[in-house]
């Protein structure tokens, strides 16, 4: 090829024309994600500035984390959430000791022995579970748990329906964590002889494990500010109550609910006050998965 030819300037036309308009569609693409992003921020802003900012006099002050509200008046603003705070916690608490270990046993199933005909069906019921709404799963409850079987109204029955909502959330979560452990760790541990079972619990769910946890975690975080659960199947306390299947059992949103009729100042103190509680219980839930997968990373390296 010739020097002449090799400097002699190349014609853009078309291309060049179709580069300017990518150029202006992909700038007309960000402004219009960016504003959709921040439509999207401004509410969620607002809520949080607006529960902070009148739920902050409430959790900082003395007792609020320390004291129930036994023997207060209704328009005296003393005592705290300590109450509801445990019967949220312990509720949630005792719904992820059922839904956990079920989840992942589910999810075992689904990523490592399927498909077939029971697995196919087993997803469709989980599908169809993380579907259902609150409400549907605390009256199935309250028809078979108390009106069917004859127990009590307890913090154990609105566990009960929690399992039902956290669990299509942990079995979904396991499942996908598991799907996204490579195949070359399984097919080396069958060439070394190991047992499936055993290659799936000392292979491949260490492997996924901080996704599992966060998966968990996330799940808790769902179902700690379920209301419908806790006004069908147990009923208000203004003291502590720590068994969970006899008597009533305060918790956050159900404080929340209750102190919507009361006419006083104090009543609304204590209403945003619980609903910046639950706020940071939930963030706090929702920060610990993070924290938990860098030590878990930490600790490979």
């Amino acid at each position: 090829m010739s020097t002449e030819t090799l400097s002699r300037p190349v014609k853009t036309g078309t291309f060049g024309h179709i580069s300017i308009e990518r150029r202006i569609k992909n700038q007309v693409a960000t402004v219009l994600f960016l504003a959709s992003f921040i439509v999207a921020l401004v509410p969620l802003v607002w809520l949080l500035w607006v529960v902070v900012a009148r739920g902050w006099y409430g959790v900082t002050r003395s007792g609020w984390w320390t004291h129930s509200l036994r023997g207060v008046m209704p328009e005296e603003f003393a005592g705290g959430v300590y109450h509801a705070l445990y019967g949220t916690i312990a509720q949630a608490g005792v719904a992820a000791l059922i839904a956990v270990p079920l989840g992942l046993m589910v999810a075992v199933y689904l990523a490592e022995y399927g498909p077939d005909r029971l697995t196919r069906l087993t997803t469709f019921m989980v599908d169809v579970l993380a579907g259902v709404p609150s409400i549907v799963a605390a009256l199935f409850i309250f028809a078979l748990w108390i009106a069917t079987l004859g127990f009590e109204q307890s913090g154990f029955a609105v566990s009960l329906a929690l399992v039902l909502l956290m669990l299509p959330i942990v079995v979904r979560a396991a499942e996908e964590m598991l799907k996204l452990v490579p195949d070359e760790l399984r097919e080396a541990g069958y060439a070394l002889g190991i047992p499936k079972w055993k290659t799936i619990v000392r292979i491949v769910f260490p492997v996924a494990l901080p996704g599992i946890i966060s998966g968990v975690l996330l799940s808790i975080a769902r179902i700690v500010g379920e209301t419908a659960p806790v006004l069908v199947l147990v009923g208000y306390s203004r003291s502590i109550n720590y068994d969970m299947f006899d008597g009533n059992m305060a918790s956050l949103p159900l404080l929340i609910y209750t102190e919507l009729s009361n006419p006083e100042h104090a009543g609304y103190l204590r209403i945003w006050g619980a609903a910046l509680t639950l706020i940071i219980v939930v963030a706090v839930v929702n920060l610990v998965p993070a924290v938990v997968t860098r030590l878990l990373a930490a600790r490979r390296l």
